[in-house]
């Protein structure tokens, strides 16, 4: 993403202008856009004329708009499931839909009116944040226009007759196609139809990978499979590259890993990028650094529980405490549409941060962000056990303690009056 104009107070006041250039781009867009922000882009829209005769005609104007934000729809681009026959594949992008009311008039339309921006790729447009530009938002805009920005690694998470092939960039994980043939099972007496089936599967995988993944500019490729799959697609790609002598494919054999994973569907991507030899690769990459970060939790859920803990209100009272090493939170979060909400997770990270603690943020669009929302969105490893009952119940105590601070400071003596309620209720008990 290109940053063409920035104009940010030290209050957070201010304006951005930027032209998103892919689907990723489109996905940081989506997460910069709150509800009560206001866009400026060009707009299509339909008009009525009318002529000093009284006759009318409706035609569409290009105009620039802005727009207080309601809101905001994000489709992420569909996978092709096979090839055409020709072998080409239709490119397909990310849409996303911005809907308000005009917020400035202009000739064709006026305040008030509804409208749904079409944000596209190579377009530029304007958000100015009504509440302020915070932290958080500041950094997406650092990390999504950062020069050399772009995927990082390919992936074919595969099995007998299934393939999945992938690009992950630091903030996306983008299916480029998926394939599946039928492959028959192995009888006694006889394998070539399922060695045929097997090599016609290869050689469909092998041409989706020349097409779609770009081995030179790539930090890594990992092959990941439940069987030998992984295997034998390995030697298959490296003896057609050597028929056909593909240099440049040829030259980044030293890039491809093979790593075993428990399943052939793309989830399984979480577990191979965990595999030491793909960390080692691609150490300080940002989705590496998530999936170590929610591996650790997992390990330390299992083994001190005192130490894992997640949900917003448990995560909130560790972070108040000091306690977080590593906070773990989903950009899902960061999307709500009330302010209040959306500033109380930014002062977690902050805080966190502010102790010398590591905030990750996940982006929803890897599996490994999928799988922190299944944990409600956010979790912390601890840098000291805690018992989250005795925590609650010292907040609890607390709260007590400040209520009655608070009457004490309006005159209100709590000690009598909890007496005179006491004899209140003696008397009421002797009459009956």
């Amino acid at each position: 993403m290109k940053l063409i104009n920035k104009h940010v107070e030290k209050d957070g006041s201010g304006y951005v202008t930027l032209r998103p250039e892919d689907d990723e781009d489109m996905w940081h867009v989506y997460n910069l856009i709150s509800e009560g922000d206001h866009i400026r882009a060009l707009a299509v829209r339909k008009v009525q004329m009318y002529s000093s005769t009284g006759s009318s005609e409706s035609k569409r104007v290009r105009t620039n708009l802005t727009i207080e934000v309601t809101k905001t729809d994000f489709s992420a681009a569909p996978s092709s499931s096979q090839a055409n026959a020709q072998g080409e594949k239709k490119e397909s992008t990310a849409s996303l839909q911005i809907s308000g009311r005009v917020v400035e008039e202009n000739e064709w339309v006026k305040m008030g009116a509804h409208h749904t921006l079409d944000l596209e790729a190579n377009r530029d447009f304007r958000l100015t944040k009504i509440s302020g530009w915070d932290s958080v938002a500041l950094e997406r805009i650092q990390e999504s226009t950062a020069e050399g920005r772009g995927a990082e690694v390919g992936a074919i998470v595969c099995g007998e007759g299934t393939a999945a092939i992938c690009l992950l960039s630091e903030h996306m994980t983008v299916v480029r196609q998926r394939i599946e043939t039928s492959v028959p099972r192995k009888r006694k007496g006889g394998t070539s139809g399922h060695d045929k089936a097997m090599d016609n599967f290869f050689s469909t995988v092998y041409q989706a990978i020349l097409r779609l993944i770009p081995f030179q500019d790539l930090k890594a490729i990992v092959i990941a499979s439940p069987g030998f799959t992984r295997e034998s697609l390995y030697d298959y790609i490296f003896q057609q590259a050597t028929l056909t002598s593909n240099k440049p494919l040829l030259q980044s054999r030293s890039k491809w890993i093979k790593v075993h994973s428990t399943t052939s569907h793309v989830h399984g991507l979480v577990e191979a990028l965990r595999a030491p030899e793909v960390a080692k690769m691609l150490q300080g990459a940002k989705f590496a650094r998530e999936g170590v970060g929610l591996d650790k939790f997992h390990k330390m859920l299992a083994t001190d529980e005192l130490r894992a803990w997640y949900g917003p209100e448990h995560v909130a009272l560790a972070v108040d405490r000091g306690a977080v090493g590593t906070l773990l939170i989903s950009d899902d979060l960061f999307r709500s549409s009330d302010p209040a909400t959306r500033t109380h997770y930014v002062e977690m990270v902050e805080s966190v941060r502010a102790r010398g603690g590591e905030a990750l943020i996940f982006s929803s669009m890897h599996e490994s962000g999928q799988q922190l929302n299944l944990l409600t969105g956010i979790a912390a490893i601890l840098t000291y056990p805690l018992d989250i009952e005795v925590v609650e119940m010292e907040e609890r105590e607390e709260k007590e303690r400040l209520e009655r601070e608070e009457k004490m400071k309006q005159g209100i003596d709590v000690d009598d009056d909890d007496e005179d309620k006491g004899h209140d209720s003696d008397a009421d008990g002797a009459a009956s």
